[in-house]
């Protein structure tokens, strides 16, 4: 793995991102959401993606513009519908784009099994309900139990709070969520943060995500300023 890379544009940051990648982008609703780099995934052009998120994007968001364009090919996430997600709904009712829906926890842990070489693993979550259906079952202590694979990704898009020289991230409060895991999980990890400091700056015990889960970090001072009380 090279060093992480510092000091480019977003669209720069995102390297080449190939028709038909999958795409992880971290956030819970707007927190922690790499706002500026979903944006510049808007403006490279890459389309067919198949995008793993905790939603379908948010009124005017980034993500959702995706979807409305018609970029995103497949969505995995977990609340795809609310009350903003228009562009999404839309799409999927036309048939433009396919769902993969999963229980929030299974998500995650999906991810976190990606990261950590994981197989695949059985969880309780889903037993008996349509989304389990085709899949491989199995009674653990008497209690039934899914098997669930790891979701991997081409590129991870990750929002954190700062970033020292060498890579490592620490986050802000609830914008962490998805992001450390998805960061283990892509073959090459964007981030963007508030602020770059000197390596030592951080406290290591402060340090969620090793700098050698991380391929480029971008500066971006003012937009965490604007949504750092959602996060």
């Amino acid at each position: 793995m090279s060093a992480t890379v510092f000091g480019t544009g977003a669209l720069d940051a995102l390297g080449d991102v190939a028709d038909g990648s999958t795409v992880m982008i971290g956030g819970f609703g707007p927190a922690g959401q790499p706002v500026e780099l979903v944006e510049a995934l808007l403006e490279q052009g890459a389309t067919d993606l198949v995008v793993v998120s905790n939603n379908a994007g948010n009124g005017e968001d980034p993500l959702a513009r995706l979807i409305q364009h018609g970029r995103v090919a497949k969505m995995v996430c977990s609340f795809p519908r609310q009350v903003d997600s228009w562009h999404f709904d839309a799409a999927y009712r036309s048939g433009a784009v396919e769902l993969e829906l999963v229980p929030q926890g299974n998500l995650a842990e999906r991810i976190r099994a990606a990261g950590a070489g994981i197989g695949a693993f059985f969880t309780p979550t889903g037993f008996g309900t349509p989304l389990a259906e085709g899949k491989e079952h199995r009674r653990i202590d008497g209690v039934d139990h899914v098997l669930e694979y790891p979701i991997h990704a081409d590129l991870a898009l990750v929002r954190a709070d700062r970033a020292d020289g060498a890579g490592n991230l620490v986050y802000r409060k609830t914008a962490r969520n998805f992001g450390p895991i998805m960061a283990t999980a892509a073959r090459r990890t964007v981030v963007q943060v508030r602020e770059v400091v000197p390596v030592g700056a951080l406290d290591p015990e402060a340090v969620v995500t090793p700098g050698i889960y991380v391929d480029a970090v971008v500066e971006l001072p003012a937009r965490a300023a604007r949504t750092e009380i959602t996060a």
